[in-house]
């Protein structure tokens, strides 16, 4: 629990797609980054289609320093990713003490930001949802900052790893 000196309760609050993340990559990264002291804040329910994100993922949301966005193939096919970065854009981004970090798994940081590949035909399925605009600009947003690009190689990704943890204990 945060104490009065530390304003948040999590240190990190981890933003992924589970179909595609989260019985790997994620999960390992939550357990590197816990083994380091790190308060991580990671979803473990499996959200069905058309549920609403929840007040309490909110509140972790706003009760967390720094998000860290895995941006994955299916990402953005999830109403409920897009909203939850939407949340997290709207609380962290470009605010004191508070940051965002994305890391872009096996996909492109310009399909992203130019919503190409599995981005396009995301958004093109949420046509319909009157969120789409402030989702795409989300998207942008996010593929914008600097990040890692993880594209498989996991020495590279263990030091890289070993390197966030670190700064974020710091």
């Amino acid at each position: 629990m945060a104490s009065i000196t530390d304003p948040f309760k999590y240190d990190v609050f981890l933003n992924f797609r589970g179909e595609d993340t989260r019985h790997g990559f994620t999960s390992y990264l939550k357990k590197a980054l816990d083994d380091k002291g790190v308060r991580t804040f990671m979803d473990d329910k499996e959200l069905q289609k058309g549920e609403e994100i929840t007040p309490s993922l909110l509140k972790a949301i706003e009760d967390s320093m720094m998000a860290i966005v895995v941006l994955s193939e299916n990402y953005a096919s999830s109403s409920f990713c897009l909203q939850e970065l939407s949340k997290i854009l709207d609380t962290m981004k470009d605010k004191v003490a508070r940051s965002v970090f994305p890391i872009f798994y096996k996909v492109d940081p310009s399909d992203v930001r130019k919503l190409k590949r599995s981005f396009g035909e995301a958004m093109e399925k949420h046509k319909a949802n009157s969120n789409l605009d402030k989702w795409k600009v989300s998207l942008y947003q996010v593929a914008a900052l600097s990040g890692f690009h993880y594209k498989g190689y996991i020495s590279i990704f263990l030091l890289f790893l070993f390197h966030l943890s670190t700064e974020i204990v710091t």
